[in-house]
């Protein structure tokens, strides 16, 4: 009788550890695609694997974990603000100079924000943790400005590679404290 007890035992533990473990994992999940949004979504799609997937996420939280990122300065932001003023007024007149300026004004943010800026694929993924909502647009407008160097797109694409920028440029401008570690107060911009 007590060898049929502790294998009734063992099962019930295992199936109950197998459950607890199922339903972690499931919060993990659902955290992630509420944390990521359509970044999980885009993710989920390009890997076609979920594990993957979620693998890729997790990475990306743990590497973000290890930076130093935190709010822009008001005075830096100030001046951000007023550049990008000028270059959507530039854009009339100069749509491809425009994008090749939005790009290299939302590198120059990120950089001074604390994110690395080496290589493009890991900066919209690491832009990715903090700014899910505007990963993707960074991504699309890279891209514009990236054919717009070989010629090959026309104004209404470049007319959504600043708009996609700006996005980017108005989530570095509103940056919460929170970034850096901090969650008593707001960097007020």
């Amino acid at each position: 009788m007590g060898t049929v007890i502790t294998i009734i035992l063992i099962v019930v533990v295992v199936l109950v550890a197998a459950a607890a473990l199922y339903a972690y994992q499931r919060r993990r999940t659902e955290q992630l695609q509420q944390r990521f949004g359509p970044e999980y979504e885009r993710t989920l799609e390009e890997s076609g694997d979920r594990k993957e997937a979620l693998r890729d996420l997790r990475g990306r939280e743990q590497r973000r974990a290890k930076l130093d990122v935190h709010p822009l300065s008001r005075e830096s932001a100030e001046q951000y603000r007023v550049e990008w003023s000028g270059l959507q007024q530039g854009f009339v007149d100069a749509p491809g100079d425009a994008v090749t300026q939005a790009d290299r004004l939302v590198l120059r943010m990120m950089r001074e924000a604390g994110y690395p800026v080496d290589d493009f694929d890991q900066r919209a993924d690491d832009i990715s943790v903090d700014h899910p909502e505007v990963a993707q647009n960074y991504r699309q407008a890279h891209g514009v400005a990236v054919a717009q160097t070989q010629g090959s797109v026309d104004t209404e694409d470049l007319r959504q590679a600043v708009t996609a920028y700006r996005r980017l440029v108005d989530a570095l401008l509103e940056q919460p404290a929170e970034l850096n570690g901090r969650t008593d107060i707001k960097e007020q911009s």
